[in-house]
């Protein structure tokens, strides 16, 4: 795909918003990148465009990494119980994509856009659920746990090209009863490796486009330092019900251009 500079900027500029977006409502940016990919006509297939967005996800949760390592938030022992299975969930979504039929995989992730945008109408984020779990969780159980939600997340990160953070975070907090700083803070650690290994999976596969990832990166990462120097007096329940709307349109539109 050649070099084009209006592109570029088009797609610099979305990115800005993306990150000033994502740094606001505490989700990672892969949400609006894929569909902006695929419905802006980027590229031709989702598997190009999740390709693509996930090399963003790699340095979103590597900054956002440093920053929870200077405040000792990160918690290094269940993170390094999480990336075994998370970089699995990679290996076996490296493998879907290369059989599966991308309409479907369109049609998928239109479907899961469904729960994030809910949460956003309702006004919150996956992150702000509380806790259901109830007593000591037994070891054997957590460590299961612990596998079987790094698996999703690789999967749901190979497959989307959005950080795991949609299935670690609320699981952690939910289930576990882990403080939510730390499940955020934890689920960046483990996104940054996993995301890294999904870009050259893509890269490998021919799906990573780095004439449009850069323009992507570069935006995301002022964007995000934009959020939170200017958004302080913005109602962040308003923020997050109008990218509700745009999360709704975009999943209509992805589902229905699977079905085409």
């Amino acid at each position: 795909m050649p070099f084009e500079v209006g592109t570029f900027f088009i797609l610099f500029f979305s990115a800005i918003g993306i990150g000033f977006a994502a740094s606001l409502l505490g989700l990672g940016g892969g949400v609006f990148m894929t569909p902006l990919l695929l419905l802006g006509g980027f590229v031709a297939t989702q598997p190009e465009a999740a390709g693509t967005s996930i090399v963003g996800v790699v340095f979103t949760g590597l900054s956002a990494s440093i920053a929870y390592f200077r405040r000792r938030a990160i918690d290094f022992r269940i993170g390094l119980l999480f990336m075994p299975s998370a970089l699995a969930g990679v290996v076996l979504g490296t493998w879907i994509v290369g059989i599966a039929n991308p309409s479907w995989l369109t049609i998928a992730f239109g479907v899961f856009l469904l729960y994030p945008m809910v949460m956003m109408l309702a006004g919150k984020t996956p992150k702000e659920l509380k806790p259901i779990a109830k007593g000591e969780t037994s070891r054997v159980r957590f460590v299961l746990l612990i596998v079987l939600l790094g698996f999703v997340a690789g999967i749901v990160t190979k497959l989307f090209g959005i950080g795991g953070g949609t299935v670690f975070v609320p699981s952690l907090v939910m289930f576990l009863g882990f403080d939510i700083v730390t499940a955020v803070a934890t689920s960046l650690f483990v996104m940054v490796p996993t995301a890294l290994v999904g870009s050259v999976t893509s890269w490998l596969q021919g799906t990573l486009h780095l004439q449009l990832a850069l323009p992507l990166v570069l935006g995301i990462v002022i964007g995000a330092q934009l959020g939170p120097r200017f958004g302080r007096r913005i109602p962040r329940k308003r923020i997050r019900q109008l990218f509700g709307l745009v999360l709704l349109y975009a999943a209509i539109n992805m589902i229905l251009k699977g079905l085409r």
